[in-house]
């Protein structure tokens, strides 16, 4: 199958293969080539430039573009869609002047969703949970991650993991899979915490990675939930089955987290809310890429990821939704886009790179993904008619995409 783009108004993105993720001053950079064309070969971008170089391609489909711009597909490196039910009460609880911490601390949040899904049948997780990776495809994702995290059970974690594992398989959107047992400390081991880390190291990581369930491991390093020493010895324990670290650190305290994630060379650290100079420091110099999540901020009404000293110390710097039944029940990543311009201060330039080529490398895929590059998946979005790529930050509560291209196939946005 052949499909050729023709008359693009603008082609973000264009990377060569080399380039897998950009960092401080280069982050405002997007290099573009105006009125383009971009072949498609399967599921493979296969050709692209200017209209003037256009080659004589027999293609068996031909889309217009006149007028719209097309850029790589989203890339999301930080979810939770992947639970059962949803939080809506703790929402009127926190506008009713409750905190995240004070739900948590009366058997709400986390242990509320692990409730839930322990309560709920697999078949009925993947249904409620297909819904939502749907839309998330249809607002331009093309590459997400998905924890677990909400069993807190042996049976719990696995029956997650095993769902995402069959959203992967069912559908075209290209999916990592994080596990997540360290999230909370369910009730059963509140006075018990070395028990629980027993069962995360002994019981659940054995069978997930001799299943093959997880691509990453992930730990809640935060007041209150995983001290530092607790989150070294659970990353080491998963370094140790193959599984790559990616943590939740400086969400609401800044602990030591990151000098953790990076003395364990971690992927990812993600939330960042809360940031010292000597944060920002560690991560100079490793190949840890810091990860915001301004939904999350909006929503909770938190401190936002300090984006501009983040890429003034010469760092790259990915965005991510985490979409979540708590604090993030959206997985719209137009709308982390406009978010990172207009409070995190971030140019449309840098959210975009933040959010595709940056994106692909907080999840371990930017040689297969988040760029206009030679051999890289053809997943790409098509806008509607639009003056230029600003008007996808600027016009935040507006829909502009037209069309999403998926491993190769097209997918109307609705």
């Amino acid at each position: 199958m052949t499909t050729l783009i023709i008359n693009i108004k603008e082609l973000l993105q264009i990377r060569e293969s080399s380039i897998l993720k950009v960092s401080g001053a280069e982050m405002a950079i997007l290099p573009t080539i105006k009125n383009a064309f971009l072949l498609i070969k399967n599921d493979l971008i296969a050709d692209f430039g200017s209209m003037d170089n256009l080659p004589k391609v027999e293609a068996d489909k031909t889309i217009d573009a006149s007028g719209k711009i097309v850029l790589p597909s989203w890339c999301d490196s930080h979810t939770h869609i992947v639970y059962a039910g949803n939080r809506e009460q703790e929402f009127v609880d926190r506008i009713n002047g409750m905190t995240y911490e004070e739900i948590a601390n009366r058997g709400g949040g986390i242990l509320n969703s692990a409730k839930k899904l322990n309560e709920t049948s697999e078949e009925e997780i993947y249904n409620q949970s297909k819904v939502r990776l749907e839309e998330v495809m249809r607002l331009g994702t093309g590459a997400v991650e998905i924890k677990s995290g909400y069993g807190l059970t042996v049976e719990g974690e696995l029956k997650m993991l095993r769902v995402i594992q069959q959203l992967s398989k069912n559908y075209p959107i290209t999916i990592k899979a994080t596990f997540l047992g360290a999230h909370a400390f369910p009730t059963l081991f509140k006075e018990n915490r070395k028990g629980y880390i027993d069962c995360i190291i002994h019981e659940m990581l054995p069978e997930i990675a001799e299943n093959k369930l997880a691509d990453f491991i992930d730990v809640f390093c935060e007041t209150g939930y995983f001290s530092v020493e607790e989150t070294e010895q659970i990353m080491k324990a998963g370094i140790r089955l193959g599984l790559k670290p990616k943590i939740h650190v400086n969400q609401f305290n800044s602990i030591g987290g990151i000098q953790a994630g990076v003395k364990y060379n971690a992927l990812s650290v993600d939330h960042l809310e809360i940031m010292k100079p000597e944060d920002i420091e560690a991560l100079k110099n490793s190949n840890t890429i810091p990860v915001a999540l301004p939904s999350c901020s909006y929503f909770l009404s938190i401190p936002y990821t300090p984006a501009r000293d983040i890429i003034a110390a010469g760092l790259p710097l990915a965005l991510a939704t985490d979409y979540n039944p708590g604090s993030t029940p959206s997985g719209n990543m137009n709308f982390v886009v406009a978010t990172a311009c207009i409070k995190m201060k971030m140019t449309p330039e840098e959210a975009i790179n933040a959010a595709t080529i940056n994106g692909a490398y907080a999840m371990g895929i930017s040689k297969t993904h988040g760029s206009i590059t030679l051999g890289k998946k053809a997943n790409l979005i098509i806008t509607k008619e639009i003056p230029s790529y600003y008007q996808l930050p600027y016009a935040f509560g507006s829909n502009l995409i037209d069309t999403v291209i998926l491993d190769g196939e097209t997918y109307n946005s609705k």
